[in-house]
């Protein structure tokens, strides 16, 4: 794809000039626009259904609705009796009801019958007694000789058949039975959506007969590296460096819940750009690099002539400030709906900006990217997260910008965020170290201090805690 006219320049800005705090939106309403930025592109987005063994981890779509009452009969809570009136009771000659069976017994007064915990209550029952709650006691007939030498096959039987069941404790009407919708009804609402995935929510699910659960198509991303100066192999040398951007993105965008489409590299290159934003089928595109105002800076450009919005334009946060976010053009209108593919809304595509320094882009990607893919997957938790990231003290002084928020590296160690050295834009070497990232608000943070923590999806390397260093821009 070529462009008919040159892309239009960025025009440099007031944030050009030393010293002076740069027109960006604040580092809470960057987040907060990102959330909604996931939102609006989660409208018509429709849910996937998942076996039970690969829903781990994903997020419901749909509320979790009861299939059927749970349980669904009356069941023994424990191994015992299950009993009919008032005792003693005579116990029945034939076998006990198990678990499993689908038993049609039915319980008349004064008698008791063997009952496995899981089994179907038999209709008529009064109560379980259980095993340990009770005693037998076999009746004593007076029997003839002759009686007694004609029945000596079924003299088992017999004894079977005339012992009585004695409670040693007193039975309440009830007891040890689990009645039929206890745990829930038919219809009700288990778990809201956007519950997490769990162990526990897929026992729930399963014993509640699902075979598969609605969760969000997972975000598509593609990745968009920018840049001559780059190498994919060996010693960096001649002004050229290595890009480690690339290798690092895709897996991240992984863990945080994406389908990496690609990850590609591209010069400094407008017509290039161009060209693959406009043709890219991903949800989001992430761009590394290219967001300022420099000579070979062509993503605000681009975005001009793809008709994009701008939603952020900068964010007042350091490393990472030329970060952006962008509302793409919609899809093109599809086809007249058919009675087999009803209409739904063209789908929402955003482009996420991340400035080339390493340590910036990983800024950018935690304050505009991280947001919105979780809310295109859960916009409540996500929205609950933006606003309210967990707060962690903060062990050691950490200097701060004196205009705009900051965001360093840091390990937990015994309840406190500790701040690691190597925190300067370029740098990955602190947060190779780190679980996170503590927001730093204008002027620094004392020690004590309680910081909002940006977790990262995977945990620390023990031991690496190097102390804090002054270095950042």
């Amino acid at each position: 794809m070529t462009l008919k006219e040159p892309l239009p320049v960025a025009p440099a800005t007031d944030d050009a000039r030393a010293g002076q705090p740069h027109r960006a939106t604040a580092w809470p309403e960057a987040r907060a626009a990102a959330v909604r930025a996931g939102a609006s592109a989660r409208v018509g987005r429709a849910p996937l259904g998942v076996p039970l063994g690969q829903a781990l981890g994903q997020v419901l779509a749909e509320p979790l609705l009861a299939l059927t009452d749970l349980p669904p009969f009356d069941t023994s809570a424990m191994d015992g009796w299950a009993v009919a009136g008032p005792g003693p009771w005579t116990v029945r000659a034939e076998g006990a009801v198990l678990a499993g069976q689908a038993s049609a017994a039915v319980a008349a007064d004064g008698e008791a019958v063997r009952i496995a915990t899981g089994a179907r209550v038999p209709a008529g029952t009064t109560a379980v007694v259980r095993t340990e709650h009770s005693r037998t006691e076999h009746s004593r007939t007076e029997h003839s000789r002759t009686e007694h030498s004609r029945e000596r096959s079924s003299n088992a039987r017999s004894r079977t058949e005339d012992a009585l069941l004695h409670p040693l404790r007193e039975v309440v009407p009830g007891q040890d039975i689990r009645p039929r919708g206890q745990e829930c009804r038919a219809g009700d609402e288990l778990l809201p959506a956007g519950t997490v995935v769990t162990p526990a929510v897929l026992g729930l699910a399963a014993a509640a007969g699902y075979d598969e659960l609605p969760v969000p198509p997972r975000p598509r991303v593609e990745i968009l590296v920018l840049g001559d100066e780059l190498l994919t192999a060996g010693l960096p040398h001649d002004g050229l460096i290595r890009d480690a951007l690339g290798p690092m993105l895709g897996p991240w965008l992984t863990a945080l819940g994406a389908d990496v489409l690609a990850t590609r590299r591209i010069g400094d290159d407008a017509e290039e750009l161009y060209a693959a934003v406009a043709g890219s089928a991903a949800d989001l595109v992430l761009t590394t690099g290219g967001t300022a105002a420099g000579p070979v800076d062509h993503v605000h450009g681009v975005l001009d002539k793809a008709g994009a919005t701008l939603l952020v334009d900068g964010v007042k946060v350091r490393p990472g400030h030329p970060m952006l976010l962008a509302r793409l053009a919609a899809e093109p209108a599809r086809p007249e709906p058919t009675p087999s593919e009803p209409a739904r809304p063209p789908r929402v595509r955003h482009l996420v900006g991340l400035p080339g320094n390493p340590l910036a882009a990983v800024s950018g990607l935690l304050t505009l990217a991280q947001p919105l893919l979780a809310a295109l997957t859960a916009p409540a938790v996500a929205a609950a997260e933006a606003a309210a990231p967990p707060r962690v003290p903060v062990q050691d002084e950490v200097h701060g910008h004196p205009y705009d928020t900051r965001l360093v590296p840091v390990v937990r160690r015994g309840g406190r965020a500790v701040p690691l050295r190597y925190n300067g834009p370029a740098m990955l070497r602190g947060i190779a170290a780190a679980d996170g990232l503590a927001v730093v608000p204008p002027g620094g943070a004392r020690p004590g201090q309680e910081l909002d923590v940006l977790d990262l999806p995977w945990p620390a390397a023990e031991g690496a805690v190097p102390a804090q260093g002054a270095c950042f821009t």
